[in-house]
């Protein structure tokens, strides 16, 4: 039997309505609103309570084809949420219940409870499901623990090292015993936060100077791993310290999202050859076999406050696009959240 309480008549949500060129601009979304529908058999209705917003979603706004679906245009958009339960009409899940669901963007969503991932409130906040202990925590350990093979005693090189991936990539290889974790960032804040708060133990403000030489200046002995948010002179720098041996985790390239050009390759991947290194891109829906033990050993850290993190809340659907350009600008420290 459906359980309904008395619902608002329309929930807010953000459709594309053309697919950006470059930057993304205002014109090409809107803010529009839609009935609440009831749950079908075997679904529940879910107040949103946090919406994601990341990197990624830029690359689904394009037509161009790639490993996900390009979003639809005059149709709402997705993207990781949580919330709570408001209706439902499916075993398993009752009223109250908090929920992991991919259909953001939006303030209410029809969920098939088969797509919904029960969450504890009382476990963790709601936002860590979003961040530190969901999507953007298993990208930092399935990448560096699995895709780069990091081991013990490797020097490790981060860039995007302040964001929600970058900086858990940076604690968790420090946790596991890496000789030496050097960050890069885009504020003097910012690196601050990686020595002083997350223990890295050399990081840079990619603004100051050339990203090869600040690398080589904090980095003497060479990196041995290079975790890649960033891409451009940053993957470049990176095989120029790399030594013996070295692997590179492509998870993202932030820098060239926006490019209405193709962006120059590294000039000097010929090193690769004498180094004997390896470059290998990823993404964490192939590793989703790693969640058990992800969320066995990370949730320990988290909870005893040897893996710190950071939010950048930002509040209100109406500011939802916002909230993701700013994430294309790095105006966020750790996970960009929006509160509802």
């Amino acid at each position: 039997m459906t359980d309904t309480p008395t619902l608002p008549a329309v929930s807010r949500e953000w459709h594309l309505l053309s697919r950006p060129v470059g930057w993304p601009k205002p014109e090409d979304f809107a803010l529009v609103e839609a009935e609440v529908p009831q749950p079908g058999e075997g679904q529940v209705l879910v107040r949103n309570t946090y919406l994601s917003v990341d990197p990624y979603m830029r690359g689904r706004m394009s037509a161009a084809k790639s490993y996900v679906a390009p979003f639809e245009l005059g149709k709402v958009m997705q993207g990781g949420a949580v919330g709570e339960v408001v209706a439902s009409n499916a075993e398993g899940l009752s009223v109250g219940d908090h929920v992991l669901h991919f259909f953001g963007w939006r303030e209410y969503a029809v969920v098939a409870a088969k797509n919904a991932v029960k969450v504890d409130a009382d476990a963790a906040p709601l936002s860590t499901y979003l961040g530190v202990l969901g999507m953007t925590g298993l990208t930092a350990y399935a990448g560096l623990l699995r895709t780069a093979a990091f081991k013990e005693g490797d020097a490790v090189f981060v860039s995007g090292a302040a964001g929600a991936v970058g900086g858990q990539v940076g604690q968790i290889a420090k946790l596991k015993g890496a000789s030496r974790v050097i960050g890069s960032a885009g504020s003097a804040e910012k690196v601050k936060l990686l020595v002083e708060e997350y223990g890295f133990d050399a990081a840079f403000n990619y603004k100051d100077g050339p990203v090869g030489e600040q690398l080589r200046a904090a980095a003497p002995d060479g990196i041995d791993v290079y975790f890649d948010n960033v891409g451009g002179d940053h993957l470049e720098a990176a095989i120029g310290s790399l030594n013996q041996g070295g692997r590179i985790a492509v998870c993202g390239m932030i820098s060239v999202y926006n490019d209405t050009e193709p962006a120059p390759g590294p000039r000097n991947l010929a090193r690769l050859i004498q180094t004997r290194g390896r470059i290998e891109g990823f993404l964490v829906g192939d590793h989703y076999d790693l969640q058990p033990q992800f969320v066995q050993e990370v949730a320990p850290w988290v909870a005893s406050g040897e893996l710190k993190y950071r939010e950048t809340v930002v509040e209100g659907i109406e500011n939802n696009l916002e909230a993701f350009l700013g994430v294309l600008r790095g105006d966020n420290t750790g996970k960009m959240i929006v509160k509802l």
